[in-house]
């Protein structure tokens, strides 16, 4: 069984509890720029940049797993028109 403790609250993750039990939670991780996190064997998050108000992040995933911005994913669950496009932040062929 694996317990996490987070900000004073006990959050269950994991297969040893039955799905009516699991909780969704957040594991916070510290990075700095050029380190990376792996989820699940087959998706890698990489912090390539680092400013003052923003963290740019490169995502390295398999085909099939569709990777979106939260706006995006929000977007086209709605069946809605896609954010515009700023010039920091330009169309990613997965947004499509």
């Amino acid at each position: 069984r694996l317990a996490l403790f987070k900000l004073g609250m006990e959050c269950l993750v994991g297969a040893n509890f039955p799905p009516a039990t699991r909780r969704l939670s957040m594991l916070v991780l510290s990075r700095k720029k050029n380190e990376s996190i792996v989820i699940n064997d087959d998706i890698t998050i990489v912090v390539v940049e680092i400013r003052v108000d923003k963290v740019r992040l490169g995502v390295e995933a398999p085909k099939e797993i569709p990777v979106h911005r939260r706006e995006v994913f929000d977007a086209i669950h709605r069946n809605e028109p896609l954010p515009p496009q700023s010039p920091d932040n330009p169309a990613d062929p997965t947004d499509s």
